[in-house]
C-alpha cells in the first residue's frame, strides 16, 4: 500500500469517526429533550378529563403482570442453575452451609434487577416502540395533538411510571422464584437440608441487598420506557423503518441497562455507606 493510500484511508476514519461522534452527540441532546418533553407534560394533566392514575394501572397490568410468566422462568432458570454451579465448587471446601446466603445476595443485588431488566426490554420495550411507532406513521400522534391531546402526556407519561412501579415489583417476584428454584435443587439434587439453605439466606441476606436491587429496577424501567417511547416517536418509512426503530429500542435499553448497573451500584453503595457512618 502507497503512502497515498494511507493518507486517503487515515482520512477517511478520521471523518468516519468524526460522523459518528457528531451523531452521537445529536442522539444523546435528541433524548435528553424527548425525556424532558415527557416529564414536563405533567403540568398539563389538569386539562384533561381522563385520569394518570386510570392510564397507569392499565399499563402495569398490560405490562407488568403479563410479563409474570416470562419472569418466572427466568428466576427459577436462575436460581436453580446459581445453586448446581456454585454448590459444585463450594462442596469442595466444605462450605456448602453458605451457599444459600451467597445465591440471596447474588440474585437480590446484581442478577434479579438485571436479568429482569433485559426481559422486560425484550418483550415490553419492543412492544412499546412496535406501538407507538405504528401510531406515528399512521399519524394517530398528529391526530390526538389536533385534539388538544398532549401524545407525551397521554401515552408516554403513564408508561413510564408503570415501568418505574412494575418492574421493582417484578424484581422482587424473581427473587422470591429464585430462591425456590434454588431450594429446589439444594434440597432435591445437592441433599442440602431446607433449614441448612434458609438459615444461611438469614445469615447473609441483608435488607439494604434486596434495596439495592429495588433502586436498580426503577431506574432501568425509567430507562426502557424513555427509550423504547423515543425510538417509536422517531419511526418512519413503514414497515422497514418501524422495525428498525424497534430493533435499536431494544438494543439501547440493554446497552444502558448494563452500562447504568455499575454506576448505580457505585451511587448506591456510596450513598449507603454515607447514610449508615459506615
Amino acid at each position: 500500500m502507497s503512502l497515498r493510500d494511507i493518507l486517503k484511508t487515515s482520512s477517511s476514519f478520521r471523518n468516519s469517526a468524526g460522523i459518528l461522534a457528531t451523531d452521537a452527540i445529536l442522539g444523546f441532546g435528541d433524548f435528553f429533550l424527548f425525556a424532558s418533553r415527557v416529564f414536563s407534560s405533567i403540568s398539563y394533566g389538569k386539562e384533561y378529563r381522563f385520569s394518570l392514575t386510570a392510564l397507569t394501572i392499565r399499563e402495569c397490568f398490560r405490562l407488568g403482570v403479563l410479563s409474570l410468566p416470562l419472569i418466572t422462568v427466568t428466576g427459577l432458570a436462575t436460581g436453580m442453575v446459581l445453586v448446581y454451579q456454585i454448590a459444585y465448587q463450594f462442596q469442595k471446601f466444605g462450605a456448602s452451609s453458605y451457599i444459600g446466603g451467597v445465591v440471596s445476595v447474588a440474585l437480590a443485588r446484581e442478577l434479579a434487577p438485571v436479568l429482569s431488566a433485559i426481559v422486560v426490554s425484550g418483550r415490553v420495550g419492543s412492544s412499546l416502540a412496535a406501538e407507538l411507532g405504528s401510531m406515528k406513521i399512521s399519524e394517530q400522534l398528529d391526530a390526538l395533538s389536533t385534539l388538544g391531546i398532549d401524545p407525551f402526556y397521554f401515552l408516554m407519561l403513564p408508561r413510564v411510571l408503570a415501568l418505574c412501579i412494575a418492574l421493582p415489583l417484578l424484581t422482587v417476584f424473581t427473587d422470591l422464584v429464585g430462591f425456590m428454584g434454588g431450594l429446589f435443587v439444594a434440597r432435591f439434587q445437592l441433599g442440602i437440608s431446607h433449614y441448612s439453605f434458609f438459615d444461611s439466606i438469614m445469615q447473609h441476606l441483608l435488607l439494604s441487598d434486596f434495596l439495592s436491587g429495588l433502586f436498580k429496577s426503577v431506574f432501568f424501567g425509567l430507562i426502557i420506557a424513555l427509550f423504547s417511547g423515543w425510538r417509536g416517536f422517531k419511526a418512519e418509512g413503514g414497515a422497514l423503518g418501524l422495525g428498525a426503530e424497534t430493533t435499536k429500542a431494544v438494543v439501547y435499553s440493554i446497552i444502558t441497562i448494563l452500562i447504568s448497573d455499575y454506576l448505580l451500584t457505585i451511587l448506591w453503595q456510596k450513598t449507603f455507606n454515607l447514610w449508615s457512618g459506615s
